[in-house]
């Protein structure tokens, strides 16, 4: 098991994501899902080591896709990156687990999950200009290891500008690409993520 230094990520049971109505791919009926996953009643913090090895349990990902003008930020995961299962791979999401240090007045609940969003973004990415932030689907795949343990909130990032960097060194070529290019060119090296949201949202 990867040591990940005791980090705690906010998870639900496989069980709360069954009753719900478990599905493979995109699902659109967010608001339904996200009461629940962000209802403290059913949502805890785990430690990740135990979490990633342990399909019993999901992950709540938000997963974040930049759109400006037609266009949306692409780029391919490095070395360092925190999942290795997914290096050289490209993507159209930046995202990230929910800590305890995203905590807020509702502990476990939609600010504290949002506070992780913003978190995750301000580490990955330097945005110049405003954007306005939408929560559009959620992802699941249960074909490999690391869907199995996984649950995505997928956003939508409209830009204002496409003045974009990396803060990151695992994301590397940074650009914002066509739909025709991420369905086109660039698709077969997506990782299985950002195929869904290519195919279905893009």
């Amino acid at each position: 098991m990867r040591d990940y230094k005791g980090e705690e990520i906010l998870v639900i049971s496989r069980e709360v994501f069954d009753e719900l109505g478990s599905f493979q791919g995109i699902e659109t009926d967010v608001v339904r899902y996200l009461e629940a996953i962000l209802d403290p009643a059913n949502n805890f913090f785990m430690d990740r080591g135990e979490a990633e090895e342990d399909p019993s349990f999901k992950q709540i990902i938000p997963y974040a896709l930049f759109h400006h003008e037609g266009r949306y930020l692409h780029y391919t995961r490095g070395k360092s990156g925190g999942e290795s299962r997914l290096h050289a791979q490209g993507s159209v999401g930046i995202g990230g687990h929910i800590n305890p240090v995203d905590e807020r007045a509702d502990p476990l609940g939609r600010e504290t999950y949002l506070a992780g969003v913003e978190r995750e973004i301000d580490e990955e990415l330097n945005i110049t200009g405003g954007h306005k932030n939408r929560i559009v689907a959620l992802l699941n795949d249960d074909s490999n290891d690391v869907g199995k343990v996984h649950l995505g909130v997928v956003h939508i990032f409209d830009l204002e500008s496409n003045d974009v960097t990396s803060a990151e060194d695992s994301l590397a070529n940074l650009a914002f690409q066509s739909a025709a290019d991420l369905k086109g060119s660039l698709h077969e090296s997506l990782e299985t993520w950002s195929k869904f949201c290519v195919n279905q949202l893009v």
